[in-house]
């Protein structure tokens, strides 16, 4: 399956991560949503984010590689890559956006967002599958 996908990630109290190539960046606690997308294997990709081992490649790895971030929620979408950017627009609207997060390929300001909650993502995305 292809699509896109946002993870819903808690940070239980402040932290500042090195993020590769944006250096180091604060994060306050609360929740945020990172906006990605798989055009093959997403159900792989969406696995490999919840991994704690496993090489950086992303911006997304650096910060879940830290102790504090937990992913608590997985949504995603079937749709081609032009729909991840238009994802990040909507969330960006209704959130605070950390500048150049995940966004190296496209020209969005960020793929990542420090948001009140995730109902609105709940309306438009459907909740992906736990493991069992």
């Amino acid at each position: 399956m292809k699509g896109i996908y946002v993870l819903i990630i808690h940070l239980a109290k402040d932290v500042t991560v090195n993020i590769g190539a944006l250096g180091k960046t604060a994060f306050k606690k609360g929740l945020y949503a990172y906006v990605g997308s798989a055009q093959t294997n997403l159900e792989q990709r969406v696995k490999r984010h919840l991994r704690k081992e496993k090489q950086k490649f992303w911006h997304i790895d650096y910060l879940l590689d830290s102790d504090t971030p937990k992913v608590i929620q997985v949504f995603y979408k079937k749709a081609n890559k032009a729909e991840e950017c238009k994802i990040a627009e909507g969330i960006s609207e209704r959130s605070k956006l950390i500048s150049g997060f995940g966004c190296s390929d496209c020209n969005c300001k960020s793929h990542l967002f420090h948001i009140e909650d995730c109902k609105f993502i709940q309306e438009t995305m459907q909740v992906f599958p736990a493991e069992t």
